[in-house]
This record gives C-alpha cells, structure tokens and sequence, in this order.
C-alpha cells in the first residue's frame, strides 16, 4: 500500500511540476516587411524575420507556407531554447508576374502557445525601361 502512495504522490508531482512551465512561446521583431519599389530587371527580393522564444520550453516551427508559389519561406528546423533566437528568411519572386502593388503571407505553426502567426511582405514592382 505505501509503495502504491508513494507512485501516486510523485506522478501526482510531476504532473503538476510539467504544468507550472510555461509552454513555448514565439514572439517576432515584426511581423510586416516593405521591400518598397524594385525594379522588374531585379524581381527577387529577400527579406528576414527574427523571432525569440520567450517561453520556457523549446520551441519548435513545425511549418512556414506561403501564400503563392512565387513567395518562398525557410526557416530554422532545430528546436529554438528558451531565450534563443531563429530565423524565418522569405524570398519574393516577380520574374513573369506583372508590375505593381503585391503583398502577400507567410502563416507560421509552431508547438507554441499561439500555434498560428501570420508573417506579411508587400512592395511594388516596377516596369522595366
């Protein structure tokens, strides 16, 4: 009986140990980047959002997508610790789109408390002469 209290009253312990961390939390330095007006002669543009994970646990980007395929995201695979900083670097692709306005975004899911954080990149392309 005492074997079976004690197995008890330390899964009850560790239960509540696992609970009182706070889950891993991402926090982005910005969310929106203007790559402002670039030239048609040049359509690749690139941009880099830092994130810190201001949890208590490893933070892991499960998947970064885009928008449209003429926007491409890649992000760091290794688990982010505690305090540590990753990054998601985004290139934008205008070779055979039109000139013009564009923005579009880069949805985020990680094991964080908010699972879901949406990332925008807007600019104007202009006309080659």
């Amino acid at each position: 009986m005492r074997k079976f209290l004690l197995t008890a009253l330390l899964f009850v312990g560790s239960i509540t140990m696992a609970m009182a961390q706070k889950p891993a939390q991402i926090k982005f330095d910005k969310t929106t980047h203007n790559f402002g007006s670039f030239s048609e002669k040049d359509p690749k543009v690139t941009c880099t959002f830092t994130y810190t994970n201001v949890g208590e646990l490893p933070l892991i980007v499960n998947q970064a997508i885009a928008s449209c395929g003429c926007t491409v995201p890649e992000y760091t695979k290794t688990p982010v610790q505690p305090g540590e900083k990753g990054e998601i670097k985004v290139t934008y692709n205008g070779a055979g789109k039109f000139p013009g306005h564009f923005k579009k975004s880069i949805t985020v899911r990680t094991n964080g408390a908010v699972e879901m954080t949406r990332l925008y990149i807007e600019g104007d392309m202009t006309e080659a002469k």
